[in-house]
């Protein structure tokens, strides 16, 4: 099934967390055909979401919450925190090894990582419901993602987000966070390079 381009667009002050509810929303239908859960359980009682997101929307600054704190090791062992890229665009990416749709995104998303990295762009991944380790580092071989992921094994991870920004039932999801830390976009669903970069662009050209 061919996946629609969005665009993006501006939403007024005060309406940021509202718009972001109803992506997020859109973006919860749950579908079967991934490789299996974790668990032994179907892909869709872990609340796979397919497809690309119903839309994508840049809060206006004055209505963006803050971003978690988020520290640990990742798959390979190294320290890494979300505090660490402040300064940065920072492309937050919520997958699994289970997740069908999740392995329909990686290569878009690592494109999309190296061509903007000179903007001042950083990828950054949570690696949820994975409690086998190596299926998740098999996972960024096989796509060869070169940025950094922190395991989240059990999805506590995901609780510490506003739920109408991040639906912690909803694989995959990616938010982007502004160079002051604050989440700005919110996707459910599988997302493309064509419908990120846009907004990566406009988020990039902020004043920090």
């Amino acid at each position: 099934m061919r996946r629609r381009v969005r665009r993006y667009a501006l939403v007024p002050a005060g309406a940021g967390l509202a718009v972001a509810a109803a992506l997020v929303l859109a973006g919860t239908a749950t579908h079967g055909g991934g490789s299996g859960a974790p668990d032994g359980r179907a892909g869709t009682a872990l609340g796979t979401a397919a497809g690309a997101a119903a839309g994508t929307s840049v809060m206006d600054p004055a209505s963006r919450p803050d971003a978690p704190v988020l520290a640990g090791e990742d798959l390979d062992g190294n320290a890494v925190s979300l505090a660490g890229l402040r300064g940065q665009v920072v492309v937050l990416n919520v997958w699994g090894s289970w997740c069908g749709p999740c392995r329909a995104e990686a290569d878009d998303l690592e494109r999309l990582s190296r061509r903007t990295r000179g903007e001042g762009v950083r990828f950054l991944g949570i690696n949820t419901r994975d409690r086998d380790p190596a299926a998740a580092r098999s996972f960024v071989r096989a796509h060869e993602l070169s940025f950094p992921s922190l395991p989240d094994p059990t999805g506590e991870l995901l609780l510490r987000f506003p739920p109408a920004l991040l639906n912690p039932q909803a694989v995959p999801a990616t938010l982007v966070i502004d160079r002051r830390g604050r989440i700005a976009a919110s996707i459910g669903g599988a997302v493309t390079e064509e419908q990120l970069r846009p907004v990566l662009t406009h988020v990039a050209r902020e004043e920090s």
